[in-house]
């Protein structure tokens, strides 16, 4: 269930008649409990409640029913239960039908209203369903509750109108949603005068049967976009002259509304019952876009880009600046009105504006900073300054662009209505400006500088229609004399591997001037090339966008960051790697970094954020690492004295070389078959534990080997295999059916595996070590016969963190490499007594691993189910590599890092050539 879903049953369930015996299933039910476990706890095999009428969910909830009255008794003794305690309850409920209280055991947090006001604090208890909540969902449920009531009217009006759901209508039935939104709010916040005034008229007006329902409608929409002076001529019926001149072409063109069932009819007024003055327009915008979109619908209510993360991008870029302004300001009357001239003329522009939560959030935010101002200087009515048209994006789907300038109108009125009262707000609301500041188009095949113009041009993309955008019409009155231009966002994310053609193509256009790089980057960094191509012709301006980690991490970031930096273009602030969630259970999760992008002329302090504190540095590195430009680049060959690594043996055989452990048991008695069998380990078999074997034989024993029926079998299903292969590299080793396809050796002695794709969750690069007998395979890695202090090198936290920063990821997973990742890490010389601590160190290892058999290395490296000798014996590892290094252990990965890439620098760059090799990266 997804939080619109939860939403509703939990609505529905505060109707029915209050049951004690039933409803702490039924609430449980409610969050997306299954049957089986409300059985189980209903029997009372799971249920180990000790208070009266209590139900226990282990690691969930404790609930109990009672006598009215008694609920503060009740919560008490849940509190106090040693079950409670035991169970690792996050939450404990007390309700007597009458009054409800809860309280959140983690976090703190606590619930006290009315029994039929527990729905709208639905959100408080979202964790029980696994979603992972944010503050502002759990303070008001109202976004949610309307997206949902939304969703429900307008997928019965598609299933009413199917013609409106084909393609070349879906732009009208958007627009029609997008007119109902604004009504609703515009009813419950005085902008029509007299209350309920839209769901009033139609459910007077209009027939109980809802024949007639689209035509009142439709006419109060033309009232709406019909002038005071013409309302005669108009022949508009009385019940619509009550409905104002909206203008904005909100309601211009065609009035058409689709046909109403009595079901519709009764979702439309049930939604005009909410109270529309709870709208936040910066949630809402995100949550209801998934209503128009079959593809996102299943995830409704989970569309959420939460404030503090948007604020990220938002305060570094200039909000902190402006804030620092008006501090510095303090009462003085000419600083103060310098900076709200300032903040007049100041544009931000979101070329991937979605919903618009960027740009609303920076209108909120400049909106206080402007009040502030005004109540210093004696002003607190004064009607602002700050124009919405200043806020400008673009947006590639028409409903979240009708959207974004909606979100951003009702966020003026309500800052209005916040720092000028109701009164000012609605005088000065109506008629909208006709003015469009969002384009729906293609931001990577639009061009930036005809809708955000440099300082002094006019906008050369507009339009007189607020929801349709000609490309061709004509300029709007838009100067910006003097002003600054902010730009951000947070673009679609694509890896390489996985872009549309049409976003192949979109790359190739952006990145024309670098063609090398068009495949191997990120669908992100095409907002990156047109931000440079923007400030070639706008030097002033900043950008920061929320981008994929991956373009800050190996073969991408070796790519695409010398190009930026040859731009004159510096990363001047940046936030470290973070993870980038939805308000999904158990969704993917993106792992994502902030980066500030300006000319180096505008002189910029550069400052890296790292859980919010603030590091001020001389430069930013690709890596965001500070005071430093530098790139690791591939070296074929180690730059300190580890042993060599080499990529996998690849077998290309449709399987026909390799044995089960069922087919190696049967066969390998076999005098002639034993000497050609070699375990074979993959990073399945390595880290899952998987047992496999294969065929391992050299060309001098080929002919021995044939002597084999079982041998000679295999080995002719090999060679038909590889001829029938779309691959000619393959099809030239039919005739040496025997070998692998790819040799890279094997082990005299000892190899060390390393899987070339692992996951990010664990804290150690998941290695193993093996005998002679053993044939790693590809992708994956091995060294043969090196020191066992290689394996504590590899082993150690110092290299996990290397790795993750300089190989890269595939998705969220480390995607490991030898010639970037083992053959560029720095060791410091090492002497004869720490190699010899460290191979110590790599036995443990090993030793805690095998007490734990037959555990597997997924099982043993789980990072909460990590047993506790492994754990110690990692630990002392880490202490005496890091030892080696600076004598203690490090602090924290940041300085791991710091001292990895000087090392690095000393090691690979010769002397008195560091300053210029920096300069010019």
């Amino acid at each position: 269930m997804n939080p619109v879903e939860i939403e509703e049953a939990v609505s529905n369930l505060a109707l029915e008649p209050f049951d004690r015996s039933e409803f702490p299933f039924q609430f449980l039910a409610a969050f997306d409990n299954k049957d089986t476990t409300i059985r189980l706890l209903k029997s009372g095999k799971s249920n180990a409640s000790d208070v009266p009428n209590g139900v226990l969910q282990r690691n969930n909830i404790h609930i109990a029913t009672c006598d009215v009255g008694e609920v503060d008794a009740t919560l008490n003794a849940l509190r106090a239960s040693p079950k409670t305690a035991a169970a690792k309850a996050k939450f404990i409920l007390a309700t007597d039908g009458e009054s409800f209280q809860a309280e959140d055991l983690t976090g703190g947090g606590t619930v006290a209203c009315a029994y039929a006001e527990f729905p709208d604090h639905f959100g408080f208890f979202l964790p029980l369903a696994g979603i992972t909540t944010v503050e502002q969902i759990k303070e008001s449920s109202f976004d949610v509750k309307a997206t949902g009531r939304l969703n429900r009217l307008y997928v019965q009006l598609l299933k009413e109108n199917p013609d409106w759901a084909a393609a070349e209508r879906q732009h009208d039935m958007n627009h029609f949603m997008a007119r109902l939104i604004f009504c609703f709010f515009a009813e419950d916040t005085d902008i029509f005068f007299g209350e309920r005034l839209f769901t009033g008229a139609v459910e007077q007006w209009s027939a109980r049967d809802s024949s007639d329902t689209h035509t009142i409608i439709g006419e109060i929409f033309r009232a709406m976009d019909t002038k005071s002076v013409d309302r005669d001529a108009a022949g508009l019926p009385r019940y619509a002259m009550k409905f104002p001149y909206v203008n904005g072409q909100l309601f211009s063109g065609s009035t058409d509304v689709p046909q109403f069932s009595k079901v519709a009819r009764s979702y439309l007024l049930h939604i005009g019952s909410l109270n529309w003055k709870k709208i936040n327009p910066d949630i809402f915008g995100s949550m209801i876009q998934a209503v128009t979109d079959d593809a996102e619908r299943g995830s409704l209510g989970m569309h959420y880009t939460s404030v503090p993360n948007i604020l990220k991008v938002l305060n570094p870029l200039f909000l902190d600046d402006l804030r620092e302004k008006l501090e510095e300001a303090g009462d003085n009357a000419r600083k103060l009105l310098n900076l709200r001239n300032r903040l007049a003329r100041i544009r931000v522009f979101d070329p991937a504006c979605g919903s618009g939560n960027f740009l609303v959030i920076a209108y909120k935010e400049m909106r206080q900073i402007e009040a502030e101002i005004n109540r210093r200087r004696s002003e607190p009515d004064r009607r602002s300054d700050i124009p919405l048209t200043n806020f400008r994006g673009i947006e590639l789907r028409s409903f979240p662009a009708e959207i974004a300038r909606l979100a951003l109108i009702i966020a003026e009125y309500q800052c209005d209505v916040l720092y000028r009262g109701q009164k000012d707000a609605v005088a000065d609301f109506l008629p909208l400006g006709a003015e469009n500041w969002i384009t729906c188009g293609n931001a990577l095949r639009l061009d930036w500088l005809s809708i955000c113009p440099p300082t002094g041009k006019g906008v050369k993309v507009s339009s007189n229609d607020l929801f349709q955008t000609a490309l061709d019409q004509a300029e709007i009155d838009f100067e910006n004399e003097g002003g600054e231009t902010y730009i951000c966002g947070n673009p679609p994310y694509k890896g390489a591997r996985k872009q549309e053609p049409s976003e192949k193509s979109d790359m190739a256009s952006v990145w024309r001037r670098y063609p090398r790089v068009t495949k191997s980057l990120d669908y992100v960094s095409g907002w990156v090339a047109k931000l440079l191509e923007y400030m070639n012709w706008c030097p002033n301006a900043v950008g920061a966008f929320v981008v994929t980690n991956s373009i800050c991490q190996g073969q991408q970031a070796s790519d695409l960051w010398p190009i930026v930096f040859s731009e004159d273009v510096d990363i001047v602030f940046a936030h470290r790697a973070f993870p980038w969630r939805n308000l999904a259970a158990n969704n993917a999760v993106v792992s994502v970094a902030i980066v500030g992008l300006s000319k180096r002329s505008n002189h910029i302090d550069p400052a890296i954020y790292d859980n919010d504190k603030r590091i001020r540095c001389s430069a930013i590195s690709p890596y965001l690492l500070p005071n430093s430009r530098d790139l690791v680049k591939t070296s074929t060959v180690p730059i300190s004295e580890q042993t060599p690594m080499l990529f996998g043996n690849m077998v290309r055989d449709g399987g026909h070389l390799l044995l089960s452990r069922e087919q190696y048991e049967s066969v390998s008695n076999d005098e002639n078959i034993r000497p050609f069998l070699r375990r074979y380990v993959g990073a399945d078999e390595m880290i899952n534990g998987k047992v496999r074997y294969c065929l391992w034989i050299d060309d001098k024993d080929k002919e021995r080997a044939m002597l084999s029926p079982f041998i000679a079998e295999r080995l002719k299903l090999v060679a038909q295999s590889r001829l029938e292969s779309p691959a000619k590299s393959t099809q030239d080793f039919a005739n040496r059916p025997h070998r692998f396809v790819q040799l890279a050796g094997y082990a005299k002695a000892s190899s060390i595996c390393i899987p070339q794709v692992s996951s990010e969750k664990r804290n150690y690069i998941p290695i193993d070590y093996f005998s002679a007998d053993a044939i790693i395979t590809a992708p994956n890695f091995s060294i043969y016969d090196g020191s066992i202090w290689n394996f504590a090198i590899l082993a150690s936290r110092l290299h996990v963190v290397w790795a993750k920063t300089v190989c890269g990821q595939l998705e969220t997973r480390l995607r490991y490499s030898n010639t970037l990742g083992w053959n560029t890490f720095p060791v410091p010389k090492l002497t004869d007594n720490s190699k010899a601590d460290l191979a110590r160190c790599a036995e443990n290892i090993l030793l805690a691993r095998q007490a734990h058999f037959p555990a597997t290395i997924a099982d043993l490296y789980e990072p909460e189910g990590m047993p506790e000798d492994l754990r110690r014996a990692h630990k002392a590892n880490d202490e005496v590599l890091e030892r080696i290094y600076i004598g203690r252990r490090f602090r924290n990965d940041t300085e791991r890092l710091e001292k990895l890439f000087d090392l690095y620098t000393k090691m690979t760059i010769k002397p008195g050539t560091q300053k210029k090799a920096v300069a010019s990266t």
